[in-house]
């Protein structure tokens, strides 16, 4: 009996089941058709008038100072020396292929921003500093900077100073129309001091007339006082005070209605820059061109990709300059530090990875 009934159970759940109708899953819908995916198109770089007039004229139109040690100076032979003139030469290597193709223009100070403004210069690389009314005052780009500086007093020593708190009542020589003499005046007055300005119309006039006992101090860049007391009668009668009343952030300057020449000026700064960080130099490089294996180095040099087109430049840009002219701890021992009479420490211009770290900083070239 119990074997019919568990039998009549199985056979009544399997016509349950047959009378049971199952609805089919519905077809999964077709993906909608893709849209056609097209490549940007390649960035050309915006061409820059200024760049165009350089090639057609065959040499880049560099203003300079008409006579700083370390910066601009003609040498025994009238061969232009120094940091900013170096700077000039790199840029034109970097566009021109040679660093020889520079006419160097002698600007004074009052006339440098009116120079380049009207075309007689197509980069101004004079110890300038950046400030927001030059920059956004006189329709000026600051692409790059190249060497931080300060503001600071040259004192003889037979004064025996040790702060510039202690010139109160002094004659201050100091040039007209520079950020230095408005400066000057800002740090006597927030102190509660009196001191007499003694304007020259250039450093050197400005240098004379310290030389001379006409006044009691001279101020200017720290890097100007050295390069001023290195030119001086006895450079060790003569010593800068440890303050530093200012910044004073130099490099060169271009016109700011040419922002893809801005942008040439600044790249070439910064691979100069970079090349240090990387470990090259004039010496070395031409071999990393050949053996390089770190991408970042390939890229500078032009090895890999074509990074200069988008400067409207050869892919061997970077490397034209580096090799011609230097790296930047190259530039800055031979012009300004040790191989140099000013004997500058590297301080602030030590790249951000030193020992002792300073503001030197390349963006990536990539």
């Amino acid at each position: 009996m119990r074997a019919r009934l568990g039998l009549a159970a199985v056979v009544g759940l399997l016509l349950a089941g047959c009378g049971e109708r199952t609805t089919p899953a519905p077809e999964p819908a077709p993906p909608p058709p893709k849209a056609a995916v097209t490549a940007p198109p390649a960035y050309k770089a915006t061409p820059s008038p200024t760049l165009a007039a350089v090639r057609k004229r065959g040499v880049l139109a560099c203003g300079v100072h008409p006579g700083l040690p370390g910066f601009a100076f003609p040498d025994a032979r009238g061969q232009w020396r120094g940091f900013d003139v170096d700077i000039c030469r790199a840029v034109a290597a970097a566009t021109l292929g040679d660093a020889s193709k520079v006419r160097f223009v002698t600007i004074d100070a009052k006339d440098r921003f009116g120079a380049l403004k009207a075309g007689r210069i197509d980069i101004l690389s004079r110890n300038t500093s950046l400030t927001l009314s030059r920059d956004a005052g006189l329709g000026l780009t600051f692409p790059a900077t190249t060497y931080y500086d300060g503001q600071g007093f040259l004192v003889p020593r037979a004064l025996g100073l040790n702060s510039a708190e202690e010139l109160g009542g002094a004659r201050v020589c100091v040039q007209a129309g520079t950020a230095s003499e408005a400066n000057l005046a800002d740090f006597f007055r927030v102190r509660g001091l009196t001191y007499r300005p003694v304007v020259a119309a250039s450093e050197e006039e400005a240098r004379r007339l310290y030389e001379r006992e006409n006044c009691d101090a001279f101020s200017a860049d720290v890097s100007a006082l050295a390069a001023s007391r290195s030119v001086m009668t006895n450079p060790g009668a003569h010593e800068i005070l440890p303050d530093v009343i200012s910044k004073e952030p130099l490099g060169p300057v271009v016109r700011q209605d040419d922002p893809a020449w801005a942008d040439i000026v600044a790249w070439t700064v910064h691979a100069v820059v970079l090349a240090e960080e990387l470990g090259l130099s004039s010496r070395t490089v031409e071999q990393a061109r050949e053996t390089a294996t770190d991408p970042e180095t390939r890229r500078l040099l032009g090895v890999e990709g074509d990074l200069g087109a988008l400067l409207g430049l050869s892919p061997d840009w970077a490397y034209q300059a580096i090799r011609q002219v230097g790296a930047y701890h190259e530039l800055f021992r031979k012009d300004l530090g040790a191989d140099s009479a000013l004997k500058l420490d590297r301080g602030l211009n030590a790249l951000w990875t030193a020992p002792k770290p300073g503001l030197m900083y390349a963006p990536p070239v990539r």
